[in-house]
């Protein structure tokens, strides 16, 4: 008698997945056995996610595809690469990590994505889009290379890459499946796809077809007839492939693939384990070589009613009710930083016919959902095409257009050349609306927008606006509406805003390169010799102005001034502050090398360097998990008590506590210059 099955114990909810400690034990299974693992999987993924939030739908989706893989190949010897990584829950749960599944983007646990240091079954780490056939490409010869070295660690590895049917649309998706169709690798490339947007309707026919074409017998038959083919005359030889192609193509819809040199089979159904499983091992079975397109369809958010009938499928969710689906509602607070911009934006297109709106996938994370009901013909999602998005943008500036390119600060890296060569060189009045500039939280490294001022702050002619508030955004939105001398960019954190005061009804117009000073320190004094000065960018304001507080406790009273601009600098007001004060901390949500820099460049260049400490504070030399937000300040060096302590080495005051000090030095007082 099983354990389970004696009287007094709880029979388990999931029993059959209980027994699959790893891809292994679903390779004994029969198929009837793996549909049980499959729903188990599905129920154990909603449980999971229900409870620390997260990527649902696209998990939902690839559950059956998840265990027929898994089921078929050896992994981790065969690499099995998903692309994006964020449909992996149930591949995390079935290899060697469910007993910590409901770490998952928390503080120290799992992450959200496939990551090479997580399991040794994540080959290939993930989060941007559209890279699973270029490192599976690699991977395959790779191995070819070190098996015909005789140093391969195993033989006739498989290579499989799952990619979507949004991130195959993206232009690195088709470079590596061009370079792919001219080789011989053993790679298999399984387009996943939720949306029908490119299948004919999947059924027994469909199924049928793609069985025969991926068998033995119809492989080495078609082999032969290209061998055939080659004996015969150069033109009879290519009107036979054509011909054959050309057949294939009106049964299965794969003529594009098969012209990019893979052998297309498909759509077959993602759901049907019985469609799934004996068309996966004649791929593995296969002796001939060469890339191979296996399309199966799939539903985001599958078998969860409540997802099933959400517009968005539940692609991203809070903690929920498992039974209604009802997501766990925030506290209400402030605007968020993104839908203030979307408001603005939306306003001065209202005032300005020639604005238009281009995001790259991401209309709702970017705000701009709300411009796109405005104004749809001037709003554009051109899909995970980043690149394109920006020389797109480019275009329509030469015609007189005023173009609002909404991205996330870390997908504007897959754009670096065109904002280069097609915007800035030609000084071209592209406005970019950087969305999660700084840590963003539980999406951690992969997402973080760290790198985006020393990107582009090295740019000739190009001008950078942080607001350190939302009321600041919708100035600098509508300053970056009206400013056409170049290209301009405004960075903001992902989340709420500081909710200090009402929103007035309309951003105000900002004199570029102009900082503003929140607080002044007063009359100088004693130990301090020259005291403090708090140079902020964009959204470390807060924390600063709260080592304002604390060191005017403690009797040393800084200056403290909103830098509003990247660059070009205030070099006035940053002069001053070298000038009138001992030690200058500047304070930026971004790597070093950034605006610190900057600032420290042109005091050196104007000999003032060498009368005023600069002490840069900025994000470590290291990326930084994911975590709170607090926590990943605290973790950054970038807090309060950070910004206090500098401040206090730096002056070499030592840190006795504010009551020594408190009563000696007056206190600072508000002097705001907008």
């Amino acid at each position: 008698m099983d354990e389970l099955d004696s009287p007094g114990v709880t029979p388990s909810k999931y029993p059959l997945l209980d027994r699959v400690r790893s891809p292994r034990d679903l390779r004994n299974l029969s198929i009837e056995q793996l549909r049980q693992v499959a729903d188990e999987l599905r129920g154990e993924t909603l449980d999971t996610v229900s409870t620390t939030g997260g990527h649902l739908g696209a998990s939902l989706g690839v559950v059956e595809l998840t265990v027929a893989l898994h089921a078929v190949f050896d992994t981790p010897d065969d690499r099995l690469i998903w692309d994006v990584g964020h449909q992996t829950y149930p591949h995390k749960i079935l290899t060697e990590r469910r007993e910590r599944i409901r770490t998952l983007r928390q503080p120290g646990g799992l992450s959200g994505f496939t990551r090479r240091s997580e399991s040794a079954y994540d080959p290939f780490g993930a989060a941007h889009s559209s890279t699973s056939i270029s490192a599976g490409l690699g991977m395959a010869v790779a191995h070819d290379i070190l098996e015909s070295q005789g140093r391969a660690t195993v033989r006739d590895r498989h290579v499989i890459a799952v990619i979507g049917d949004g991130a195959i649309s993206a232009g690195m998706a088709y470079e590596a499946m061009n370079n792919a169709g001219s080789s011989k690798a053993r790679l298999i490339v399984v387009l996943n796809d939720n949306e029908m947007s490119i299948a004919p309707p999947v059924g027994a026919m469909s199924a049928y077809l793609s069985r025969l074409m991926s068998s033995q017998k119809f492989l080495s038959l078609r082999d032969l007839a290209g061998k055939v083919a080659r004996r015969l005359p150069s033109g009879i030889e290519r009107t036979a492939k054509r011909a054959d192609e050309y057949a294939r193509g009106l049964l299965t819809g794969g003529t594009l693939f098969e012209e990019l040199g893979f052998y297309y089979i498909g759509p077959i159904d993602g759901h049907n384990l019985d469609h799934l499983m004996p068309v996966l091992r004649n791929l593995r079975d296969a002796d001939e070589a060469g890339p191979v397109l296996l399309h199966v369809i799939t539903q985001k958010g599958r078998g969860y009613a409540p997802a099933e009938a959400s517009g968005d499928k539940y692609h991203a969710v809070a903690k929920f009710n498992v039974v209604t689906g009802e997501q766990a509602k925030t506290p209400p607070g402030p605007p968020t930083f993104t839908a203030v911009f979307g408001r603005e934006l939306t306003a001065c297109a209202g005032d300005d016919e020639s604005i238009v709106a281009i995001t790259a996938a991401m209309p709702s994370g970017t705000g701009l959902d709300a411009f796109a009901k405005a104004y749809p013909d001037r709003f554009f999602d051109v899909g995970i095409a980043e690149q394109h998005a920006v020389t797109f943008a480019a275009g329509m500036a030469t015609e007189g257009l005023r173009p609002f390119v909404a991205i996330y600060s870390t997908f504007l890296q897959r754009a670096y050349d065109q904002v280069v060569h097609d915007v800035v060189l030609q000084n071209l009045p592209v406005r970019f609306a950087i969305d999660r500039a700084g840590l963003v939280g539980a999406d951690g490294a992969t997402h973080a927008g760290a790198f985006d001022l020393n990107y582009l702050g090295c740019l000739p002619g190009m001008t950078i606006m942080a607001p350190s508030d939302e009321i600041e955004l919708l100035h600098m939105t509508a300053t970056a509406a009206a400013f056409d001398a170049g290209p301009i960019a405004l960075r903001y954190p992902r989340g709420n805003g500081l909710g200090l005061q009402a929103l007035p009804a309309r951003g105000s117009l900002l004199e570029i390169g102009r900082g503003r000073i929140v607080r002044e320190a007063g009359r100088q004094q004693g130990r301090e010799q020259g005291g403090i000065a708090l140079l902020s960018l964009g959204s470390r304001l807060g924390e600063t102005l709260k080592a304002a507080d604390e060191l005017a406790a403690r009797g040393l009273p800084p200056t403290v001034v909103d830098a509003r601009f990247a660059k070009p600098i205030d070099t006035a007001l940053i002069e001053q502050l070298a000038r009138n004060h001992a030690v200058l901390i500047t304070i930026e949500e971004g790597a070093a090398g950034g605006f610190g820099s900057i600032v420290m460049h042109h005091l050196a260049l104007t000999g003032l360097l060498d009368h005023v400490k600069v002490r840069p504070l900025t994000l470590p030399d290291r990326f930084i998990d994911h975590d709170t937000p607090a926590a990943q300040i605290i973790h950054a060096g970038l807090s309060a008590s950070h910004i206090v302590q500098t401040a206090l080495q730096a002056l070499g005051v030592p840190d006795v506590g504010r009551d020594a000090l408190a009563g000696d030095l007056p206190l600072s007082r508000i002097a705001p210059t907008s």
